[in-house]
C-alpha cells in the first residue's frame, strides 16, 4: 500500500506500513529514555563537574534536550520508509508552513474552553482587585485596564529573560513534541498500530519520561510519599495531554497544533474546576467542558489544516479520520 503525505512524501508501506510492530515500539522506548537519560550524561558519563548556577544548569538541559531531539529526528528518518517526492522530510514530522494560522487559533480556542473556569476566576480576581481600587477613590475602570495592560507588558518582559519561563514555554514543548508526536507518532502509525492505539500508547513514554523528577521531588520536599504523590498526579495528568496533543497531531498532520496547545496548558497549568469563593467557576468549567467535547472534532477538522483530504491515504491519517 502506498502512503501519501499531502501528495508529497510518500510512504510505501505494505501491510504494516514497511515497519515491524516491535522496531517501533523498541524505537519509541529508545527515544523515551534517551530523552531523560541525556539529561544526566554531562555528570555521569562525561564527567563534567556540578553546574555552578541554575541558570548554567538549565542551559546544560537545555543542550541536552536539543541533542536528544536531533538524534531521535535522525534515527526516525532512518527507520521510516521514506520515498522523497516534492517535499522535504519535515512534512513526515509534521513541519509545515501551510495553514500555519489554523494551527494555531483552532487548536488554542478548543484548548482555552477547558479553561472556561480558570479565566471567570482571574476575572472576578480583577474586578475585586478594580473595586479595591475605587473604595480608594480611584477610577475603577481605567485604573484596572492600566493595571493589567502593565502587568501583562511586565511578564512579557520578565519572561524574555528568564530562564525558567525559556523552559516552560520554549524549550520543553518544542522538544517534547519533536520526540513524543513528530517521531513516535509516524513510527507507531508505519508500523501498523491503529490510530485509537497510537493516540493513547505514545502517551504512555510520554508521561513515565516524567518520572524523572521523582529524586528531585523528595530531595526538595524529604519525603517520598509526599514525592510519589505529586510525580503520580503529573504521570496522570501528562497522559491525559499526550493523549489530546497526540489527538490534535494525526487529526491535523500539524505539529503547531499540539505544540501551541502545550505551550498555553503550560502557561495557565492545571485547569481550576472548583473554586469556594463561588459557584460560576464550576459553572463555567462545565460549559467549558461540554463546549471542548462539543467541538472537539469540528475545530480538528482535517479539511480546515489541509489542501486536500479525498482519495488518499495520508500519512498521519488524517484523510481516514473522518
Amino acid at each position: 500500500m502506498e502512503v501519501a503525505f499531502s501528495g508529497d512524501s510518500v510512504i510505501d508501506g505494505g501491510d504494516g506500513g514497511g515497519v515491524s510492530k516491535s522496531l517501533a515500539v523498541i524505537a519509541c522506548t529508545a527515544m523515551a529514555i534517551l530523552y531523560v537519560a541525556i539529561l544526566y550524561a554531562p555528570t555521569l558519563i562525561l564527567r563534567l563537574p556540578p553546574p555552578d548556577s541554575f541558570q548554567s544548569h538549565l542551559i546544560r538541559r537545555f543542550i541536552c534536550a536539543a541533542i536528544s531531539s536531533v538524534t531521535s529526528l535522525i534515527a526516525c528518518s532512518l527507520i521510516l520508509p521514506i520515498q522523497w517526492g516534492k517535499s522535504h522530510l519535515s512534512g513526515v514530522y509534521g513541519i509545515r508552513l501551510d495553514h500555519i494560522w489554523q494551527a494555531v487559533v483552532f487548536p488554542l480556542t478548543l484548548t482555552s474552553l477547558m479553561y472556561a473556569g480558570t479565566f471567570i476566576l482571574k476575572l472576578l480576581l480583577l474586578l475585586d482587585s478594580g473595586q479595591e481600587d475605587g473604595g480608594n477613590g480611584r477610577s475603577l475602570s481605567l485604573d484596572s485596564i492600566k493595571n493589567v495592560v502593565h502587568e501583562f507588558i511586565e511578564s512579557v518582559s520578565s519572561m524574555a529573560s528568564d530562564i525558567s519561563a525559556w523552559r516552560n514555554f520554549f524549550v520543553a514543548p518544542l522538544t517534547e513534541e519533536l520526540v513524543f508526536r513528530a517521531c513516535m507518532i509516524p513510527l507507531l502509525l508505519c508500523g501498523g498500530f491503529n490510530t485509537y492505539t497510537v493516540v493513547f500508547l505514545c502517551p504512555i513514554s510520554f508521561s513515565l519520561a516524567h518520572l524523572n523528577h521523582l529524586l528531585e521531588y523528595a530531595q526538595r520536599s524529604g519525603s517520598w510519599l509526599k514525592a510519589l504523590t505529586i510525580v503520580g498526579f503529573q504521570v496522570g495528568y501528562t497522559v491525559i495531554f499526550g493523549s489530546y496533543a497526540s489527538f490534535l497531531f494525526v487529526r491535523t498532520g500539524h505539529l503547531t497544533a499540539p505544540l501551541v496547545a502545550h505551550i498555553f496548558c503550560n502557561y495557565f497549568g492545571i485547569p481550576v474546576i472548583i473554586s469556594r469563593r463561588t459557584g460560576m467557576v464550576t459553572v463555567a468549567s462545565v460549559a467549558g467542558l461540554l463546549g471542548f467535547i462539543w467541538f472537539l472534532f469540528p475545530l480538528t477538522s482535517p479539511n480546515l489544516y489541509n489542501a486536500t483530504t479525498d482519495n488518499c491515504m495520508c500519512w498521519h491519517g488524517y484523510c481516514s479520520w473522518s
